[in-house]
């Protein structure tokens, strides 16, 4: 949305950030743009024709772009995260690069790659942090991350907005009650506030109920111990089931069992049972990269 316009004309403009008033709402990772407002006005429908006609988003945004053509609302995550929650993107590795940037963080591996490298350059700066003088931490120099906001607010009373992620409570009115949502709502004294937002459009709700499934058998399939319940989690995950077929994802489930052993102990019984079969079984063939 930022650019130049002339009178008139249905190109770019500039605006900041602090001006334009947004409600977001959907589950972490699936947080949907529903109203976004500027000047009093919806631009909501807006929002596809800008970021078709912005050059540098039309490179680096193809997955948020399509989902926003497809669904009506962009998505408040990035180009490569989001593809990792939906079953479209990520299907064939020869059609990535219709969608991912190469050498982002969000390729093919990328994420691992990150991760080493700031394992490295912690490793190499970690003495010099210790030693180095210690940043002042005011008003002004806080970073933007909820935190301190939202103890100053409790504290002070000072009125703070912002997003969080809550149980829902009915908050949004097409997702289930017990689940964690992520919605606009604002801190003082009495504590966090969440205001009824209402449904979902049924597109964007279908997603995230999809993606509650998965978290609902994972979660449930994590506190009992249950391994039928931890492999119909692995089935349901779109990705997983985008890429694999039904025997594929039960020998992962048994590997991953297996390699995780010694911080599983509710599966004690599912392991030994999973080492067995993986004895027995043919490997599956797999990248080198």
């Amino acid at each position: 949305m930022n650019g130049k316009r002339k009178a008139g004309d249905k190109g770019y403009v500039d605006i900041a950030a602090k001006d334009i008033d947004v409600v977001c709402a959907g589950i972490n990772h699936q947080t949907w743009y529903i109203q976004v407002r500027y000047n009093g006005q919806d631009w909501t429908g807006r929002l596809l024709d800008g970021f078709e006609r912005f050059p540098k988003y039309k490179r680096t945004e193809k997955v948020r772009i399509d989902v926003l053509r497809r669904f009506g609302y962009f998505s408040t995550e990035s180009n490569g995260h989001l593809s990792e929650y939906l079953p479209w993107y990520r299907k064939r590795a020869e059609e990535l690069g219709k969608w991912i940037v190469k050498g982002s963080w969000m390729e093919a591996g990328g994420y691992l790659r990150m991760c080493k490298d700031q394992r490295e350059g912690f490793e190499a700066d970690f003495r010099k942090l210790l030693s180095a003088t210690p940043a002042p931490y005011t008003t002004e120099t806080r970073s933007h991350e909820h935190g301190s906001h939202i103890i100053e607010a409790l504290e002070t009373g000072r009125v703070y907005r912002g997003h969080f992620n809550v149980v829902n409570h009915g908050a949004i009115t097409n997702l289930p009650p017990d689940a964690i949502v992520e919605v606009p709502g604002y801190v003082d004294r009495t504590g966090i506030n969440i205001p009824i937002v209402g449904g979902l459009p049924l597109g964007c709700a279908a997603v995230c109920n999809a993606s509650i499934s998965v978290q609902r058998l994972a979660v449930e399939a994590a506190v009992s111990g249950d391994d039928s319940l931890l492999r119909q989690a692995m089935l349901m995950d779109p990705l997983i089931g985008a890429v694999c077929d039904p025997p594929e994802i039960l020998r992962m489930v048994d590997e991953l069992l297996v390699a995780e052993a010694k911080w599983l102990p509710q599966y004690r019984k599912p392991i030994s049972e999973a080492k067995k079969r993986l004895l027995k079984a043919r490997g599956v063939k797999t990248k080198s990269k």
